[in-house]
């Protein structure tokens, strides 16, 4: 083996060498992508995508072609480590959908950094940080996230609904000071015209979607996939399934949540509070 292509098969992607083993699998049975589509009663262009490595699919796909090709849950392992590789660029991808996005929906239980003044923003960012490589790094993410909010100034700019739980409004992050900047801005930036700001009270109990963030996102073509994060783990959803899922769980949410003008009104009433403690 030449050293070029020895360095093209430790470089290759987890996904790649899944869709690499798939067209080998495919191609030793002598099947085309047609007669596959046929036996296995996927469709031909979704079977396309897997061996192009452009799709990961559910396990459960996978495990159907174990069966099919009987190799003995081979696919699986290869789908594991193609899913371990594939988490690490999910967030990047994410934001990358974000910068295109012509719709957003978002729900969160603290501030989501799509809304928070930069003192907050060093603040939940910094955590216990010490070192100045450390301290260098918190200010690149803080840079990187302000810079992520100017979306919601260009020209057109996306349609934007946020749902934020009742908690994030009542748990203080950083001085009195801070905190009171960071709920005036959230009244400022519920009146931009593009954004629709919801508050889902507590009073409205337990929901689906108390174990993290969710975001909707569509592009200008209808295309929408959901980023979901929550126990320092996260998930971009991209089969339509997966996502209308997401965005039934969010219109639950919506639909709890107080009106956009009892919802300023609502932000206004914890600044007051705030103030008067």
């Amino acid at each position: 083996m030449t050293e070029v292509a020895e360095a093209d098969v430790e470089a290759e992607s987890g996904r790649a060498a899944l869709g690499r083993a798939l067209r080998f699998l495919r191609e030793q049975a002598g099947l085309s992508l047609g007669q596959l589509a046929e036996k296995t009663s996927y469709d031909k262009s979704y079977l396309s995508r897997l061996e192009s490595g452009k799709r990961l699919s559910k396990p459960a796909v996978m495990e159907d072609l174990d069966s099919f090709y009987k190799t003995g849950g081979l696919l699986v392992e290869l789908w594991k480590v193609a899913r371990r590789e594939v988490f690490k660029d999910k967030y990047k991808e994410a934001a990358r959908l974000e910068l295109s996005a012509r719709i957003m929906h978002l729900f969160t239980l603290g501030i989501p950094g799509l809304l928070q003044t930069e003192d907050v923003a060093r603040a939940l960012l910094s955590g216990d940080q010490e070192t100045e490589s450390e301290a260098e790094s918190v200010e690149e993410q803080v840079i990187a996230r302000l810079g992520r909010q100017q979306l919601l100034y260009r020209n057109p700019a996306p349609t934007v609904r946020i749902i934020i739980d009742e908690y994030g409004l009542r748990r203080q992050v950083g001085s009195a000071e801070v905190w009171e900047a960071q709920l005036e801005h959230l009244i400022e930036i519920a009146e931009l015209p593009m954004v629709t700001l919801q508050v889902l009270p507590l009073s409205a109990g337990a929901h689906h979607l108390m174990d993290g963030s969710l975001t909707l996102l569509w592009q200008e073509d209808g295309s929408a996939v959901a980023y979901m994060e929550g126990n320092q783990c996260s998930e971009l959803l991209e089969d339509p399934e997966d996502v209308t899922r997401a965005r039934l769980a969010y219109d639950r949410a919506r639909d709890r949540s107080l009106p956009p003008p009892a919802s300023i009104a609502f932000i206004r009433g914890v600044l007051k509070e705030f103030r008067g403690s």
